[in-house]
Protein backbone atom coordinates (compact mmCIF):
# COMPACT_ATOMS: atom_id res chain seq x y z
CA UNK A 1 0.00 0.00 0.00
CA UNK A 2 1.29 3.55 -0.76
CA UNK A 3 2.26 6.20 1.90
CA UNK A 4 -0.95 8.16 0.43
CA UNK A 5 -3.28 5.52 0.63
CA UNK A 6 -1.93 4.46 4.24
CA UNK A 7 -2.69 8.65 4.97
CA UNK A 8 -6.00 8.30 3.79
CA UNK A 9 -6.90 4.99 5.82
CA UNK A 10 -5.52 6.18 8.71
CA UNK A 11 -6.90 9.46 8.50
CA UNK A 12 -10.66 7.57 7.84
CA UNK A 13 -10.29 5.45 11.02
CA UNK A 14 -9.12 8.30 13.13
CA UNK A 15 -12.52 10.19 11.86
CA UNK A 16 -14.25 7.02 12.67
CA UNK A 17 -13.13 6.36 16.17
CA UNK A 18 -13.79 10.43 16.84
CA UNK A 19 -17.40 8.84 16.07
CA UNK A 20 -17.35 6.29 18.27
CA UNK A 21 -16.42 8.11 20.98
CA UNK A 22 -19.03 10.83 20.51
CA UNK A 23 -22.05 7.87 20.43
CA UNK A 24 -22.53 8.94 16.13
CA UNK A 25 -21.34 5.50 15.28
CA UNK A 26 -23.30 3.56 12.58
CA UNK A 27 -23.44 0.29 11.27
CA UNK A 28 -21.52 2.17 7.49
CA UNK A 29 -18.65 3.18 9.88
CA UNK A 30 -18.37 0.74 11.87
CA UNK A 31 -18.29 -1.91 9.14
CA UNK A 32 -15.64 0.37 7.43
CA UNK A 33 -13.23 0.37 10.68
CA UNK A 34 -13.65 -3.51 10.86
CA UNK A 35 -11.97 -3.31 6.98
CA UNK A 36 -9.41 -1.84 8.19
CA UNK A 37 -7.62 -4.79 9.76
CA UNK A 38 -7.14 -5.83 13.21
CA UNK A 39 -4.05 -3.47 14.16
CA UNK A 40 -7.20 -0.47 13.52
CA UNK A 41 -9.68 -2.36 15.41
CA UNK A 42 -7.89 -3.44 18.04
CA UNK A 43 -6.80 0.26 18.47
CA UNK A 44 -10.34 1.44 18.40
CA UNK A 45 -11.52 -1.04 20.95
CA UNK A 46 -8.62 0.53 23.52
CA UNK A 47 -9.76 3.46 22.65
CA UNK A 48 -13.29 2.84 23.39
CA UNK A 49 -12.54 0.71 26.55
CA UNK A 50 -10.12 3.86 28.07
CA UNK A 51 -13.20 6.14 27.36
CA UNK A 52 -16.10 4.31 28.99
CA UNK A 53 -13.60 3.30 31.84
CA UNK A 54 -13.57 7.45 32.19
CA UNK A 55 -17.30 7.76 31.91
CA UNK A 56 -18.07 5.49 34.64
CA UNK A 57 -15.42 7.08 36.71
CA UNK A 58 -17.31 10.17 36.54
CA UNK A 59 -20.47 8.50 37.06
CA UNK A 60 -19.42 6.72 40.13
CA UNK A 61 -17.59 10.23 41.40
CA UNK A 62 -21.23 12.28 41.01
CA UNK A 63 -23.56 9.48 42.67
CA UNK A 64 -20.60 8.66 45.23
CA UNK A 65 -21.20 11.64 48.37
CA UNK A 66 -18.12 12.22 50.50
CA UNK A 67 -18.31 10.67 54.41
CA UNK A 68 -18.42 14.36 55.19
CA UNK A 69 -21.47 15.00 52.90
CA UNK A 70 -24.63 15.19 55.15
CA UNK A 71 -27.33 12.62 54.95
CA UNK A 72 -30.23 14.53 53.83
CA UNK A 73 -27.78 15.99 50.85
CA UNK A 74 -27.12 12.61 49.65
CA UNK A 75 -29.82 11.22 46.79
CA UNK A 76 -32.04 8.05 48.71
CA UNK A 77 -31.37 5.84 45.32
CA UNK A 78 -26.99 6.28 46.03
CA UNK A 79 -27.60 4.94 49.87
CA UNK A 80 -26.79 1.30 50.38
CA UNK A 81 -29.40 -0.84 52.01
CA UNK A 82 -28.03 -1.29 55.51
CA UNK A 83 -29.09 -4.52 56.93
CA UNK A 84 -30.16 -3.83 60.87
CA UNK A 85 -29.05 -5.62 63.97
CA UNK A 86 -31.72 -7.74 64.67
CA UNK A 87 -32.98 -8.11 68.49
CA UNK A 88 -34.51 -10.25 70.64
CA UNK A 89 -38.43 -9.10 71.30
CA UNK A 90 -39.19 -8.57 74.85
CA UNK A 91 -37.88 -7.81 78.04
CA UNK A 92 -34.57 -8.90 78.67
CA UNK A 93 -34.44 -11.56 81.46
CA UNK A 94 -35.19 -10.94 84.78
CA UNK A 95 -37.08 -7.64 84.02
CA UNK A 96 -40.75 -6.90 85.35
CA UNK A 97 -43.28 -7.87 82.18
CA UNK A 98 -45.24 -4.71 80.73
CA UNK A 99 -48.94 -4.42 79.98
CA UNK A 100 -51.94 -2.51 79.56
CA UNK A 101 -53.58 -1.07 83.05
CA UNK A 102 -56.62 -1.80 83.69
CA UNK A 103 -59.47 0.73 82.90
CA UNK A 104 -60.20 3.06 85.41
CA UNK A 105 -64.43 2.39 85.38
CA UNK A 106 -66.64 -0.41 83.74
CA UNK A 107 -69.30 1.18 81.82
CA UNK A 108 -71.47 -2.47 81.00
CA UNK A 109 -71.48 -5.60 82.28
CA UNK A 110 -72.96 -8.48 80.63
CA UNK A 111 -73.11 -12.31 81.74
CA UNK A 112 -72.77 -15.65 79.56
CA UNK A 113 -73.83 -19.34 80.95
CA UNK A 114 -74.34 -21.89 78.99
CA UNK A 115 -77.89 -24.11 78.75
CA UNK A 116 -75.82 -27.29 76.46
CA UNK A 117 -73.18 -28.71 76.12
CA UNK A 118 -71.09 -26.86 72.73
CA UNK A 119 -69.80 -30.35 72.33
CA UNK A 120 -72.21 -32.93 72.82
CA UNK A 121 -75.32 -31.06 73.22
CA UNK A 122 -76.42 -32.23 76.33
CA UNK A 123 -77.41 -30.23 79.40
CA UNK A 124 -74.79 -28.67 81.54
CA UNK A 125 -74.89 -28.73 85.36
CA UNK A 126 -74.64 -25.65 87.18
CA UNK A 127 -71.22 -24.76 89.45
CA UNK A 128 -70.14 -22.22 90.78
CA UNK A 129 -67.32 -21.52 89.25
CA UNK A 130 -66.62 -18.40 87.18
CA UNK A 131 -64.14 -15.57 85.69
CA UNK A 132 -64.40 -12.64 83.89
CA UNK A 133 -62.92 -10.75 80.85
CA UNK A 134 -62.55 -6.81 80.08
CA UNK A 135 -62.75 -5.82 76.73
CA UNK A 136 -62.02 -2.49 75.66
CA UNK A 137 -63.86 -1.52 72.16
CA UNK A 138 -65.11 1.73 70.88
CA UNK A 139 -68.29 2.23 70.00
CA UNK A 140 -69.41 0.85 66.63
CA UNK A 141 -71.51 3.98 65.62
CA UNK A 142 -70.02 7.13 66.73
CA UNK A 143 -72.05 10.37 65.77
CA UNK A 144 -71.01 13.91 66.36
CA UNK A 145 -72.60 15.79 68.58
CA UNK A 146 -74.53 19.06 66.82
CA UNK A 147 -75.59 21.83 68.65
CA UNK A 148 -77.84 24.92 67.87
CA UNK A 149 -76.75 27.62 70.14
CA UNK A 150 -80.02 30.19 70.03
CA UNK A 151 -77.86 33.67 70.60
CA UNK A 152 -80.39 36.16 72.65
CA UNK A 153 -79.65 39.76 71.82
CA UNK A 154 -80.32 42.46 74.60
CA UNK A 155 -79.88 46.45 74.66
CA UNK A 156 -77.59 47.66 77.53
CA UNK A 157 -79.18 51.34 78.41
CA UNK A 158 -75.81 52.07 79.86
CA UNK A 159 -73.19 51.40 76.74
CA UNK A 160 -75.89 52.07 74.48
CA UNK A 161 -75.56 48.98 72.31
CA UNK A 162 -76.85 45.72 71.61
CA UNK A 163 -75.13 43.09 73.32
CA UNK A 164 -75.17 39.33 73.09
CA UNK A 165 -73.41 36.15 75.28
CA UNK A 166 -70.13 34.58 73.70
CA UNK A 167 -70.12 31.02 72.46
CA UNK A 168 -67.34 29.49 74.03
CA UNK A 169 -67.73 26.10 71.76
CA UNK A 170 -65.68 27.09 68.44
CA UNK A 171 -64.03 30.26 67.77
CA UNK A 172 -65.99 33.51 66.46
CA UNK A 173 -67.85 32.75 62.52
CA UNK A 174 -66.48 28.86 62.44
CA UNK A 175 -68.91 26.26 62.30
CA UNK A 176 -66.38 23.36 63.56
CA UNK A 177 -65.92 22.93 67.26
CA UNK A 178 -62.71 23.64 69.16
CA UNK A 179 -62.01 19.65 69.62
CA UNK A 180 -62.62 18.68 65.79
CA UNK A 181 -59.56 21.13 65.51
CA UNK A 182 -57.51 20.49 67.52
CA UNK A 183 -57.92 16.31 66.97
CA UNK A 184 -57.06 16.91 63.52
CA UNK A 185 -54.19 19.13 63.56
CA UNK A 186 -53.05 16.76 65.90
CA UNK A 187 -53.43 14.16 63.70
CA UNK A 188 -51.73 15.86 60.71
CA UNK A 189 -49.13 17.77 62.53
CA UNK A 190 -48.03 15.95 65.32
CA UNK A 191 -48.56 11.93 63.71
CA UNK A 192 -48.06 12.68 59.48
CA UNK A 193 -51.50 11.85 58.80
CA UNK A 194 -52.35 13.44 55.27
CA UNK A 195 -55.38 15.78 55.09
CA UNK A 196 -57.57 13.14 52.68
CA UNK A 197 -56.68 11.03 54.91
CA UNK A 198 -58.43 12.69 57.93
CA UNK A 199 -61.44 13.83 55.53
CA UNK A 200 -61.75 9.92 55.49
CA UNK A 201 -61.18 9.24 59.12
CA UNK A 202 -64.22 12.00 59.98
CA UNK A 203 -66.37 11.14 57.51
CA UNK A 204 -65.67 6.83 57.35
CA UNK A 205 -65.93 6.32 61.06
CA UNK A 206 -67.01 9.61 62.87
CA UNK A 207 -69.52 10.41 60.52
CA UNK A 208 -68.21 14.04 60.12
CA UNK A 209 -68.42 15.74 56.55
CA UNK A 210 -65.29 17.96 55.87
CA UNK A 211 -63.36 19.46 52.87
CA UNK A 212 -59.87 19.90 52.83
CA UNK A 213 -59.65 23.21 52.23
CA UNK A 214 -62.05 23.70 55.44
CA UNK A 215 -59.59 21.90 57.70
CA UNK A 216 -56.70 23.80 56.65
CA UNK A 217 -58.06 27.35 56.90
CA UNK A 218 -59.35 26.51 60.60
CA UNK A 219 -55.34 25.09 61.39
CA UNK A 220 -54.73 28.58 59.92
CA UNK A 221 -56.95 30.54 62.34
CA UNK A 222 -55.57 28.50 65.26
CA UNK A 223 -52.11 28.49 64.27
CA UNK A 224 -52.46 32.53 64.53
CA UNK A 225 -54.29 32.42 67.71
CA UNK A 226 -51.57 30.15 69.28
CA UNK A 227 -48.60 32.59 68.08
CA UNK A 228 -47.54 33.69 71.83
CA UNK A 229 -47.10 30.05 73.05
CA UNK A 230 -45.40 29.22 69.49
CA UNK A 231 -42.79 32.79 70.61
CA UNK A 232 -42.65 31.58 73.86
CA UNK A 233 -41.87 28.32 73.21
CA UNK A 234 -38.73 29.60 71.03
CA UNK A 235 -37.77 32.24 74.58
CA UNK A 236 -37.74 29.36 76.50
CA UNK A 237 -35.71 27.17 73.96
CA UNK A 238 -32.72 30.26 73.56
CA UNK A 239 -32.58 30.18 77.37
CA UNK A 240 -32.05 26.86 78.23
CA UNK A 241 -29.21 25.43 79.68
CA UNK A 242 -28.57 22.90 77.08
CA UNK A 243 -30.03 22.64 73.43
CA UNK A 244 -30.30 19.99 70.61
CA UNK A 245 -29.95 21.40 67.15
CA UNK A 246 -30.71 19.39 63.87
CA UNK A 247 -31.77 20.45 60.10
CA UNK A 248 -33.15 18.57 57.18
CA UNK A 249 -34.34 19.97 53.70
CA UNK A 250 -37.71 21.40 53.38
CA UNK A 251 -39.90 22.19 50.23
CA UNK A 252 -42.16 25.33 50.36
CA UNK A 253 -43.95 25.92 47.32
CA UNK A 254 -41.75 23.66 45.40
CA UNK A 255 -38.61 25.69 46.41
CA UNK A 256 -36.08 24.29 48.57
CA UNK A 257 -35.50 25.59 51.88
CA UNK A 258 -34.78 23.86 55.45
CA UNK A 259 -36.64 22.68 58.48
CA UNK A 260 -34.64 23.80 61.96
CA UNK A 261 -35.58 21.52 64.54
CA UNK A 262 -34.31 23.07 68.40
CA UNK A 263 -34.96 21.14 71.34
CA UNK A 264 -34.19 19.28 74.70
CA UNK A 265 -36.57 17.56 77.17
CA UNK A 266 -38.80 20.86 78.30
CA UNK A 267 -39.36 22.52 74.55
CA UNK A 268 -39.49 21.65 70.81
CA UNK A 269 -39.10 24.52 68.21
CA UNK A 270 -39.08 24.30 64.54
CA UNK A 271 -38.51 27.12 62.47
CA UNK A 272 -38.28 27.10 58.07
CA UNK A 273 -36.05 29.19 56.59
CA UNK A 274 -34.97 29.43 53.03
CA UNK A 275 -30.98 29.34 54.29
CA UNK A 276 -29.16 26.45 56.33
CA UNK A 277 -26.03 28.58 57.02
CA UNK A 278 -25.50 31.32 60.00
CA UNK A 279 -28.20 33.68 58.63
CA UNK A 280 -30.99 31.19 60.27
CA UNK A 281 -28.93 30.29 63.26
CA UNK A 282 -28.90 34.52 64.05
CA UNK A 283 -32.48 34.59 62.97
CA UNK A 284 -33.44 32.14 65.70
CA UNK A 285 -30.49 32.40 68.88
CA UNK A 286 -29.58 36.20 67.60
CA UNK A 287 -26.15 37.38 69.22
CA UNK A 288 -25.03 34.41 71.00
CA UNK A 289 -26.06 30.92 73.02
CA UNK A 290 -25.66 31.25 76.63
CA UNK A 291 -26.08 27.51 77.18
CA UNK A 292 -24.59 24.05 75.77
CA UNK A 293 -24.98 23.91 71.93
CA UNK A 294 -25.45 20.03 70.92
CA UNK A 295 -24.76 19.39 67.24
CA UNK A 296 -23.09 17.69 63.63
CA UNK A 297 -20.23 18.63 62.33
CA UNK A 298 -22.08 20.94 60.03
CA UNK A 299 -19.78 24.06 60.20
CA UNK A 300 -22.42 26.81 60.24
CA UNK A 301 -23.19 25.75 63.75
CA UNK A 302 -19.63 26.73 64.63
CA UNK A 303 -20.13 30.37 63.35
CA UNK A 304 -22.79 30.94 66.21
CA UNK A 305 -20.83 32.33 69.99
CA UNK A 306 -21.83 29.99 72.75
CA UNK A 307 -21.27 29.16 75.63
CA UNK A 308 -19.94 25.90 75.37
CA UNK A 309 -20.60 23.31 72.31
CA UNK A 310 -20.67 19.52 72.36
CA UNK A 311 -20.21 17.58 68.47
CA UNK A 312 -21.68 14.50 67.65
CA UNK A 313 -19.46 11.69 68.60
CA UNK A 314 -22.07 9.27 67.27
CA UNK A 315 -21.87 11.15 63.95
CA UNK A 316 -17.99 10.83 64.13
CA UNK A 317 -17.91 7.06 64.48
CA UNK A 318 -20.29 6.60 61.60
CA UNK A 319 -18.20 8.64 59.57
CA UNK A 320 -15.20 6.00 60.35
CA UNK A 321 -17.55 3.21 59.33
CA UNK A 322 -18.14 4.52 56.15
CA UNK A 323 -14.54 5.33 55.13
CA UNK A 324 -13.92 2.07 56.39
CA UNK A 325 -15.68 0.61 53.06
CA UNK A 326 -13.92 2.24 50.46
CA UNK A 327 -10.67 3.42 52.16
CA UNK A 328 -8.23 0.00 52.85
CA UNK A 329 -5.16 1.78 53.33
CA UNK A 330 -2.94 0.32 56.77
CA UNK A 331 -2.49 3.78 57.34
CA UNK A 332 -6.34 4.99 57.63
CA UNK A 333 -6.53 1.47 59.06
CA UNK A 334 -4.59 2.51 61.84
CA UNK A 335 -5.64 5.94 62.83
CA UNK A 336 -9.56 5.07 62.78
CA UNK A 337 -8.27 2.40 65.02
CA UNK A 338 -6.97 4.73 67.49
CA UNK A 339 -9.25 7.49 66.90
CA UNK A 340 -12.38 5.17 68.10
CA UNK A 341 -10.20 3.76 71.04
CA UNK A 342 -9.89 7.34 72.11
CA UNK A 343 -13.47 8.18 71.46
CA UNK A 344 -14.90 4.98 73.02
CA UNK A 345 -12.41 5.45 76.20
CA UNK A 346 -14.30 8.98 76.90
CA UNK A 347 -17.78 7.13 76.50
CA UNK A 348 -17.04 4.33 79.32
CA UNK A 349 -15.49 6.68 81.03
CA UNK A 350 -18.77 8.86 81.27
CA UNK A 351 -20.83 5.54 81.64
CA UNK A 352 -18.98 4.36 84.43
CA UNK A 353 -21.67 4.37 87.47
CA UNK A 354 -19.18 6.14 90.04
CA UNK A 355 -19.23 9.01 87.19
CA UNK A 356 -18.61 12.61 87.85
CA UNK A 357 -16.38 15.43 86.61
CA UNK A 358 -14.60 16.31 90.19
CA UNK A 359 -13.50 12.48 90.90
CA UNK A 360 -12.09 11.96 87.17
CA UNK A 361 -10.92 15.80 86.86
CA UNK A 362 -7.39 14.27 86.01
CA UNK A 363 -8.32 12.17 83.48
CA UNK A 364 -10.55 14.07 81.38
CA UNK A 365 -7.70 16.30 80.52
CA UNK A 366 -6.14 13.71 79.52
CA UNK A 367 -8.16 12.43 76.98
CA UNK A 368 -8.07 15.75 74.89
CA UNK A 369 -3.94 15.76 75.17
CA UNK A 370 -4.22 12.12 73.43
CA UNK A 371 -6.55 13.59 70.14
CA UNK A 372 -4.63 16.19 69.64
CA UNK A 373 -1.44 14.50 69.67
CA UNK A 374 -2.75 12.24 67.36
CA UNK A 375 -3.86 15.16 65.35
CA UNK A 376 -0.58 17.05 65.45
CA UNK A 377 1.35 14.02 64.33
CA UNK A 378 -0.21 13.37 61.37
CA UNK A 379 -0.76 17.39 60.28
CA UNK A 380 3.24 17.58 60.94
CA UNK A 381 3.92 15.14 58.62
CA UNK A 382 2.13 16.60 56.07
CA UNK A 383 3.02 20.15 56.68
CA UNK A 384 6.69 18.27 56.12
CA UNK A 385 6.13 17.15 52.48
CA UNK A 386 5.74 13.35 53.57
CA UNK A 387 2.63 11.43 52.10
CA UNK A 388 -0.35 11.10 54.84
CA UNK A 389 -3.82 9.57 53.57
CA UNK A 390 -6.14 12.24 51.95
CA UNK A 391 -8.62 10.90 54.66
CA UNK A 392 -6.90 11.34 57.66
CA UNK A 393 -5.65 14.65 56.73
CA UNK A 394 -8.86 15.68 56.51
CA UNK A 395 -10.66 14.22 59.39
CA UNK A 396 -7.16 15.75 61.06
CA UNK A 397 -7.82 19.36 59.94
CA UNK A 398 -11.61 19.04 61.23
CA UNK A 399 -10.50 17.71 64.73
CA UNK A 400 -7.78 20.35 65.26
CA UNK A 401 -11.00 22.75 64.58
CA UNK A 402 -13.44 21.49 66.83
CA UNK A 403 -11.07 19.27 69.42
CA UNK A 404 -12.04 21.48 72.49
CA UNK A 405 -15.43 20.17 72.02
CA UNK A 406 -15.17 16.54 71.71
CA UNK A 407 -15.25 15.74 75.06
CA UNK A 408 -17.66 18.49 76.82
CA UNK A 409 -20.11 16.03 78.04
CA UNK A 410 -17.40 14.66 80.38
CA UNK A 411 -17.42 18.28 82.07
CA UNK A 412 -21.38 18.58 82.15
CA UNK A 413 -23.05 15.51 83.30
CA UNK A 414 -26.42 16.63 81.68
CA UNK A 415 -25.01 16.59 78.15
CA UNK A 416 -24.94 13.66 76.23
CA UNK A 417 -22.23 12.77 73.84
CA UNK A 418 -24.78 12.32 70.84
CA UNK A 419 -27.60 14.60 68.78
CA UNK A 420 -30.22 11.18 69.15
CA UNK A 421 -32.71 13.87 70.73
CA UNK A 422 -32.62 16.24 67.91
CA UNK A 423 -33.06 13.29 65.07
CA UNK A 424 -35.83 11.85 67.59
CA UNK A 425 -37.53 15.27 67.17
CA UNK A 426 -36.65 15.75 63.82
CA UNK A 427 -38.08 12.58 62.18
CA UNK A 428 -41.99 13.39 63.03
CA UNK A 429 -41.81 16.10 59.97
CA UNK A 430 -39.62 14.25 58.01
CA UNK A 431 -42.43 11.56 58.23
CA UNK A 432 -44.85 13.84 57.53
CA UNK A 433 -42.71 15.44 55.17
CA UNK A 434 -42.85 11.87 52.98
CA UNK A 435 -46.43 11.68 53.30
CA UNK A 436 -47.57 15.26 52.23
CA UNK A 437 -44.98 16.67 50.27
CA UNK A 438 -43.87 19.56 52.81
CA UNK A 439 -45.86 22.69 52.26
CA UNK A 440 -47.57 24.86 49.42
CA UNK A 441 -47.24 27.76 50.77
CA UNK A 442 -45.25 30.59 52.98
CA UNK A 443 -48.60 30.93 55.29
CA UNK A 444 -48.78 27.31 55.05
CA UNK A 445 -45.29 26.59 56.35
CA UNK A 446 -45.93 28.95 59.41
CA UNK A 447 -48.79 27.03 60.48
CA UNK A 448 -46.24 24.00 59.83
CA UNK A 449 -43.89 25.81 62.78
CA UNK A 450 -46.78 26.82 64.92
CA UNK A 451 -48.63 24.08 65.70
CA UNK A 452 -45.77 21.20 65.28
CA UNK A 453 -43.68 23.14 67.98
CA UNK A 454 -46.19 23.20 70.11
CA UNK A 455 -47.77 20.04 70.23
CA UNK A 456 -44.35 18.10 70.31
CA UNK A 457 -43.28 20.64 73.04
CA UNK A 458 -46.89 19.90 74.97
CA UNK A 459 -46.05 15.86 74.53
CA UNK A 460 -42.58 16.40 75.71
CA UNK A 461 -44.36 17.76 79.32
CA UNK A 462 -46.77 15.23 79.66
CA UNK A 463 -49.74 16.93 78.33
CA UNK A 464 -52.83 15.59 76.17
CA UNK A 465 -52.11 17.65 73.36
CA UNK A 466 -55.76 17.75 72.08
CA UNK A 467 -57.20 18.67 74.94
CA UNK A 468 -54.74 21.05 75.88
CA UNK A 469 -55.47 23.02 72.97
CA UNK A 470 -59.07 22.58 72.94
CA UNK A 471 -59.35 24.45 76.57
CA UNK A 472 -56.91 26.74 75.87
CA UNK A 473 -59.60 28.34 72.46
CA UNK A 474 -62.29 27.87 74.95
CA UNK A 475 -60.49 30.08 76.95
CA UNK A 476 -59.32 32.54 74.33
CA UNK A 477 -62.65 32.97 73.16
CA UNK A 478 -64.27 33.58 76.77
CA UNK A 479 -61.76 36.12 77.92
CA UNK A 480 -60.08 37.76 74.49
CA UNK A 481 -56.12 36.34 75.55
CA UNK A 482 -54.61 32.97 75.91
CA UNK A 483 -53.98 30.95 79.30
CA UNK A 484 -50.15 30.67 80.25
CA UNK A 485 -48.11 27.73 78.43
CA UNK A 486 -48.80 24.54 80.65
CA UNK A 487 -45.44 23.50 82.29
CA UNK A 488 -43.93 20.27 82.62
CA UNK A 489 -45.97 17.54 84.76
CA UNK A 490 -44.95 16.09 88.00
CA UNK A 491 -43.83 12.49 87.66
CA UNK A 492 -47.11 12.15 89.83
CA UNK A 493 -49.54 13.35 87.29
Amino acid sequence: MSMARKTTAWTSADSILAAALAGQLDERRARRLAQQGPEVAALALLALTRRIAELQAQVHKAVTPSPATPSGMVPIYTKPNTPRRRKSPGAKPGHPGRRRPRPPRIDRREEHRLKRCPHCGGRVQRCQRSRTRIIEDIAEDIQPVVTEHAIHRDYCPKCKKHVEPVVTDALPGATLGHHVVSLTSWFHYGLGVTIDQIVDILQFHLHTRLTPGGLVAAWQRIAEILLPWYEQVGWQARNSAHLHADETGWRVSGQTQWLWCFANAQVCYYLIDRCRGSPALQKFFGEAFAGILIHDFWTAYESLDVGDRQYCLVHLLRELEKVDQRNASAEWKAFAKTLRRLIRDGIRLRKRPDFSPEKYARRIPRLTLRLDALVEENLSRAAAGQRVDPDVRRLCKRLRRTSDHIFTFLDYPQVPFENNFAERMIRPAVILRKNSQSNRSERGAATQAVLMSLYRTLKLRGHDPTKTIAAALKTCVQTGQLPPLPDALTADG
